[in-house]
C-alpha cells in the first residue's frame, strides 16, 4: 500500500500561501507605542485568499517591538486574551500590583478583564510574539498574569515525531480559552520531524522559527524557512508536514500553538 504521504500533491503557490513573515508586513501602531506587524491573519484555511491569511480559530498571530525605554498605553482585553513569547530585549510587564520580568524565551498568558502595561528598560528593542485568542460565551479568564519560564521548563519529551524535543508552555488548564497546546519544539542536527496529516478538517497548527534556518515540508514541497517566519499546517488530511535540519552542527528551535478539536471552555 503506498503511503498518503505519498500521494499528497501540492501545487508550490498554493503552499506558499500558508506561509507568513512578520519581515515581509507593513508596521502600524497600537497601545501607543508598540511597533506591530502581521505574522497570519484571519481568513480561509482551505482557500486562503492571500499568503498568510489562514487563520479561523485565533483572531491575529503577530510579531511586536516596543522601542527602548518606551512603554504602552494601559490596555484592557474585551472577548480576547494574549500570549506573549519574547524574542529579545528586556522589559516588564505589569497589572496591578503584579510585576513580572520580560527577556528571551518568557512567555506570557495576559486574561482577559485584566488592565496591563509593557514597559521596555533596556537600551535595545524588545521584540516578541503576540497570539491574539479570543474569549468564548461563558469563559472564565483567569484573574492575573501567568508567566513560563522557557529556560527554566524541564523537557516533556524527545521523540515525539520522531525527533521533537518539546518543552510545554500553556494548556488548556492554565487557562486558554481556545487553543489547547502553546510550546516549543527543537529539532537537534540532521534531524527531521514525522511528515504527518492533519486528522480532521477542523485543526489550527502553527510552526514559527525562532532560531536556525530548517527546511519546511509541506506536501510535496521544501520551503526554506529562517527565523520569523510561520507555516499554517494544512487541514485537508492529504498534506503532510515536518520540518527538516540540514545543519550538521545547530538545533533549530520553534514557537508552536494549536487547536485541536472543539472543546468546553473552562466555565
Amino acid at each position: 500500500m503506498i503511503s498518503p504521504c505519498a500521494l499528497a500533491q501540492t501545487a508550490g503557490d498554493r503552499v506558499d500561501l500558508y506561509f507568513g513573515d512578520w519581515r515581509k508586513t507593513a508596521s502600524h501602531k497600537v497601545q501607543g507605542a508598540l511597533e506591530e506587524r502581521d505574522v497570519l491573519t484571519r481568513g480561509d484555511a482551505l482557500n486562503p485568499p492571500k499568503a498568510g491569511a489562514v487563520l479561523r480559530t485565533i483572531d491575529a498571530f503577530t510579531h511586536d517591538v516596543l522601542p527602548p525605554h518606551a512603554s504602552t498605553t494601559a490596555t484592557r482585553l474585551t472577548g480576547q486574551q494574549e500570549i506573549l513569547f519574547v524574542e529579545s530585549g528586556q522589559g516588564t510587564a505589569t497589572a496591578g500590583s503584579q510585576t513580572e520580568q520580560l527577556f528571551r524565551n518568557i512567555a506570557i498568558l495576559v486574561p482577559a478583564n485584566l488592565e496591563f502595561t509593557l514597559k521596555n528598560t533596556g537600551d535595545k528593542p524588545l521584540g516578541f510574539y503576540i497570539v491574539k485568542e479570543p474569549t468564548p460565551p461563558g469563559f472564565r479568564p483567569n484573574t492575573s498574569m501567568l508567566v513560563r519560564d522557557e529556560n527554566k521548563i524541564a523537557i516533556s519529551t524527545t521523540d515525539s515525531h520522531w525527533s521533537h524535543i518539546v518543552k510545554p508552555l500553556f494548556a488548556t488548564e492554565d487557562g486558554l480559552a481556545t487553543l489547547e497546546s502553546v510550546l516549543t519544539v527543537t529539532l537537534d542536527p540532521l534531524t527531521i520531524g514525522q511528515p504527518h496529516l492533519s486528522d480532521h478538517p477542523e485543526i489550527e497548527e502553527v510552526w514559527t522559527a525562532l532560531d536556525g534556518t530548517s527546511l519546511a515540508f509541506v506536501g510535496n514541497q521544501l520551503r526554506r524557512q529562517t527565523p520569523g517566519m510561520a507555516f499554517y499546517h494544512i487541514p485537508d488530511s492529504k498534506t503532510p508536514h515536518s520540518n527538516i535540519n540540514y545543519s550538521q552542527d545547530s538545533q533549530v528551535k520553534f514557537f508552536y500553538f494549536a487547536f485541536y478539536k472543539p472543546h468546553q471552555p473552562r466555565q
